[in-house]
């Protein structure tokens, strides 16, 4: 597939796991449409994996904070939209927008380092809320805000490594036939946050 550009990522963007559809709008939204029994996880119960989720990713440099604004067609257990750091199938983390085994929108965390450690945060009484990825040092951090300027803490962690990792969007729908999410006022920079638990 042809490599992909946003306005407000200087990099090109690349496929792995092409979705069932996607689009971009004037640069500035990405619409992407995973398709049926669609996900990324390393089940350490049973020791199944799943690697078929679509993401689009690019490698960023330095320090950074990653966000947008994500909105999720919810339909079946688990859909869910994300951003995502991935190195390889055994190594990576995401910050998702999930439809919960409570059947409600929630901010779910999951960080593999070969197997998948899996947490629900908050529920969300909507079908769209702010995600964001911030790399400070050593570690990763993920936050959520409502509205785009004030951010919750979520998740501190580190994958082991801070360079070669790759970033970007990922869809999922592991129970239903197909799940839709857009991506819109993404924003990429190298502005480092003051600290982990950042509120700005």
């Amino acid at each position: 597939m042809d490599m992909i550009r946003l306005n407000s990522i200087a990099a090109e963007l690349r496929w792995e796991n092409p979705p069932v559809k996607w689009k971009v709008e004037q640069g500035t939204a990405l619409s992407i449409t995973a398709g049926k029994f669609t996900d990324l996880y390393n089940d350490p119960q049973n020791l199944s994996s799943a690697n078929n989720a679509p993401r689009l990713i690019f490698k960023p440099r330095g320090p950074f904070t990653f966000s947008a604004k994500v909105k999720v067609n919810f339909r079946q257990l688990y859909d869910a939209g994300a951003l995502i750091i991935y190195k390889n199938e055994n190594l990576w983390a995401k910050i998702c927008f999930e439809f919960s085994s409570q059947k409600k929108p929630t901010i779910v965390s999951v960080v593999t380092r070969e197997f998948s450690d899996d947490c629900d945060s908050l529920p969300v009484n909507n079908n769209q809320i702010y995600l964001r990825i911030a790399r400070l040092g050593k570690v990763f951090v993920f936050h959520f805000s409502e509205d785009g300027n004030s951010w919750h803490f979520v998740r501190c962690f580190t994958l082991g490594i801070t360079q070669d990792v790759s970033i970007g969007f990922s869809v999922q729908s592991p129970k239903g036939e197909m799940c839709k999410a857009v991506f819109s006022e993404i924003d990429f920079s190298s502005k480092i946050l003051r600290n982990i638990r950042s509120i700005d």
